[in-house]
């Protein structure tokens, strides 16, 4: 019996496992090299063809422009960016003991708890990472979007430990929803903009159609890709979708990994989440990486949850989109609502984007993902058991994926099989929690996103750029 096998059984029942710090990873996982097929490249709508990455120089750094292309299976974490890392990680790995007896469910639930960062969520195993590549070229200030707040927390955190600025414009109805997130970027010295805003043609624009327009991710990408490229020493950072944003989020799993080796256990299902794909990811992929390479010990299912008001994954078409809504950016392929979406205004503020990360919308599309949609009640519901068993008030974004697990232990408990689920709470719900009150309050509907309104997008997308059928990467 191996001494891990060994400390297992001692440590059968523990309530959390850690990590010392020694045991952050050294290396991130990059997933490119271990596709079932090539990823379709990112389009450059004035050429047609796959976009120079010369041209992505005014957005990022090369670094990571470098990662975002690399074809190198492990990718070292820099110095001072593990060290960085040690002011929260490695994170804790839970075992949801009180929500399995709850359920009386013989499933063995854990998650990997990513709230513990200093800005509470996931969005630091990143931020930290472009801040530092950004620094060493020489970049001032960076800008960003941000939806409920977590991503522009972490990039201000992140900024303010190398002696940057951060220029973050958050989603007006979030701006508004959630008025301590905007608190804590300003503690870490950055300026908060509510969008669209004044402060950029693309945001102005939009205000003469609508002033009351409540904001997209979409619509704040704009805002800050244009704030990057049209000032000197400032660049654009990306919270999800990417390729480079999502290797960095691969501490996660990696640590999730050695934590349930800890105590010989192994998932059948790693679910997580989706917004953009950044967490989820994070998670799934070191997993992933075992099936590919023949290291898996069992048959392991990916389960990827979204909102039924923003069903990307669920009711989006495949096709190239943009990542913006003022159309900035290169055509990205991925499961689309249209990049002119305006999301309803439910809490779960990163799950509104209209888009997905291509990697996961290529697993997605080859069968290997599978997609849940929940409606804001329900998930809710789910995550007030959670709190109420296990003490931790969830974001709104993993509680979709709590719903989905609650779900699936009460049917092992119809079946008797003791399955092991594994989930990504990627960050606490105490910023959330007027979001909460209106639960409680029964104020919260359970917003369905017409399939109707997608088509229409999608077909308005076509009538402007109909050449984007003949790309054939993602032609069936």
């Amino acid at each position: 019996m191996s001494i891990y096998a060994i400390i297992g059984t001692v440590m059968s029942m523990s309530r959390k496992i850690v990590l010392t710090e020694d045991e952050i990873p050294k290396y991130w996982y990059n997933i490119l090299p271990d596709l079932p097929k090539p990823l379709p490249p990112p389009i450059d709508p004035s050429t047609r063809e796959p976009v120079d990455p010369r041209k992505l120089e005014a957005i990022f750094p090369k670094s990571l422009i470098q990662q975002e292309l690399s074809q190198e299976r492990w990718i070292p974490i820099p110095g001072e960016v593990r060290e960085a890392y040690t002011i929260w990680r490695p994170t804790p790995l839970y075992r949801a003991v009180r929500l399995e007896n709850a359920l009386k469910t013989p499933a063995r639930i854990y998650y990997k708890y990513e709230g513990v960062s200093p800005p509470g969520s996931h969005k630091p195993n990143t931020a930290v990472a472009q801040a530092y590549y950004n620094m060493k070229e020489g970049v001032q200030v960076l800008t960003t979007e941000t939806g409920a707040g977590q991503w522009g927390s972490a990039l201000a955190f992140a900024t303010n430990l190398f002696g940057m600025k951060a220029r973050i414009y958050m989603v007006r109805v979030s701006y508004e929803q959630k008025p301590y997130r905007k608190i804590m970027m300003q503690a870490w010295g950055a300026e908060v903009i509510a969008s669209p805003s004044n402060r950029t043609r693309t945001g102005l624009s939009i205000l003469e159609r609508d002033p009351n327009n409540p904001g997209s991710l979409g619509i704040a990408i704009s805002e800050a890709i244009e704030d990057a490229i049209t000032h000197d020493g400032v660049k654009y950072s990306l919270g999800s979708v990417l390729n480079h944003v999502l290797l960095h989020q691969t501490v996660q799993g990696l640590e999730a990994k050695k934590q349930l080796e800890i105590i010989d256990e192994y998932p059948d299902i790693v679910a997580g989440c989706v917004g953009g794909g950044s967490s989820f990811s994070g998670l799934f992929w070191p997993f992933y990486y075992d099936v590919v390479s023949g290291k898996a010990s069992k048959k392991i299912r990916f389960v990827a949850t979204e909102p039924t008001a923003c069903p990307t994954m669920t009711k989006g078409i495949y096709t190239y989109d943009f990542g913006d809504t003022a159309k900035l950016t290169p055509l990205l392929p991925m499961y689309t609502l249209g990049s002119d979406f305006i999301p309803p205004p439910i809490h779960a503020g990163g799950l509104r984007y209209h888009g997905d990360a291509p990697t996961l919308c290529l697993l997605l599309r080859e069968g290997i993902i599978e997609p849940k949609a929940y409606n804001q009640v329900s998930v809710f519901e789910a995550a007030t058991l959670f709190a109420k068993t296990e003490g931790i008030i969830p974001a709104p974004e993993p509680s979709h994926t709590i719903k989905y697990v609650i779900d699936e232990a009460l049917k092992a408990k119809e079946t008797g099989e003791e399955k092991v689920i594994l989930f990504n709470l990627c960050g606490h719900g105490y910023f959330d929690l007027k979001a909460y009150q209106e639960f409680f309050e029964g104020n919260l509907k359970p917003f369905d996103y017409p399939e109707d309104k997608i088509k229409e997008s999608i077909q308005k997308l076509i009538k402007e750029y109909p050449w984007i059928q003949e790309i054939p990467y993602v032609k069936s």
